[in-house]
């Protein structure tokens, strides 16, 4: 790191032992190496190209920034237009005029004592932001009539039937994105259908090429390193969203604790299914750090990866996708990750 980008971590983060200071701030963390296999490897991982440079220097913890919501938009597509919000008549566009500014002030994050927690730059609790994080997803949509899908986290739920028109926008945004409310759990009066996403993980990778062509050449590998990893360790992986068949929670007649118990129960059965969801999303800042890497949980945790290869694959799985531990040495930030008295990302 050079002198001047150490100086800034110093003045960030207090320290440069991020190790540290994510335990400080009760963020369960893993002491394993991120790369498992030999350098150069001989276990046949996917090589990014000789001209594929990452940036190794800068300070990559904090390098998120925080957000109430983040939006996943049905697009069937693995590139898009540089801003997406640009996009004539896109989802995208319409959701991006029908944002709200909401002003939320931060609560102080606690230990099971009580007593204040250290910051650490990109650790957030969502709740703490009042903004929204608009992403386009490869995954198609499972409307009917050209109407669109997105997926909502922290939330961890998928929401269907948007029409990619400023009302439509509107009406989302009203019922499902503004920071006030609290959880979305599909309202009766609605015309949009909502489900809890039946995954134990949402894996994502930025393969935004318009914005960065090393993005384009990271995803794919991942994907590939990722299936190839979850699959030897017994995991179901899809690529667009199946398993949506169950009733949707717009047609359960029953009151706001009924459904938030309901809610809770099919999330938590998720949990521990062993399926993951991995798609391609749009520029989510951060390219220099390719390749760029998000993991949804469906307790509401996200973390945020960076400078992954296909040769730290295997320690993302076994360490943080089924021992529920953070990786300091890939931790860009994340959502959620400060857990008091808890031992992993997956407690409750």
């Amino acid at each position: 790191m050079s002198a001047l980008w150490k100086l800034k971590a110093w003045a960030f983060n207090g320290s440069d032992n991020i190790p540290e200071q994510l335990t400080n701030a009760a963020v369960p963390i893993s002491d394993a190496d991120c790369r498992t296999c030999s350098n150069p490897c001989e276990d046949g991982h996917p090589e990014f190209p000789p001209r594929f440079k990452v940036d190794r220097e800068r300070q990559l913890l904090g390098s998120v920034r925080p957000f109430r919501r983040q939006v996943l938009i049905s697009t069937g597509k693995t590139d898009w237009d540089r801003e997406i919000t640009n996009t004539s008549g896109s989802l995208a566009a319409h959701l991006d005029r029908a944002h709200q500014k909401v002003t939320v002030k931060p609560s102080p994050h606690l230990d099971t004592d009580g007593q204040p927690l250290p910051n650490v730059p990109g650790i957030f609790n969502a709740a703490d932001s009042g903004e929204i994080s608009l992403l386009n997803g490869s995954y198609r949509t499972i409307a009917d009539d050209n109407l669109e899908t997105v997926l909502v986290f922290p939330d961890f739920v998928v929401v269907s039937g948007i029409p990619s028109t400023l009302d439509g926008a509107q009406k989302l945004w009203k019922s499902a994105l503004d920071p006030r409310v609290p959880r979305i759990l599909g309202s009766q009066e609605s015309t949009f259908k909502t489900w809890v996403l039946p995954y134990s993980c949402v894996i994502t990778f930025c393969s935004h090429k318009r914005r960065d062509n090393r993005c384009a050449i990271a995803a794919p590998k991942l994907e590939q390193a990722f299936t190839t990893s979850l699959h030897h360790r017994g995991w179901t992986v899809d690529t667009q969203l199946e398993h949506i068949d169950d009733p949707s929670l717009e047609e359960f007649a029953v009151s706001v604790a009924e459904k938030e118990a309901r809610v809770t129960e099919t999330l938590k059965t998720a949990q521990t299914a062993k399926k993951a969801l991995i798609l391609y999303n749009s520029h989510m800042g951060g390219h220099r750090f390719s390749g760029n890497c998000i993991i949804y949980l469906p307790n509401g945790a996200s973390v945020w990866y960076g400078r992954v290869s296909p040769h730290e694959v295997d320690a993302v799985v076994v360490n943080t996708l089924e021992s529920g531990l953070i990786l300091p040495e890939l931790l860009r930030g994340g959502v959620n990750l400060s857990k008091p008295g808890c031992k992993t990302i997956h407690d409750w």
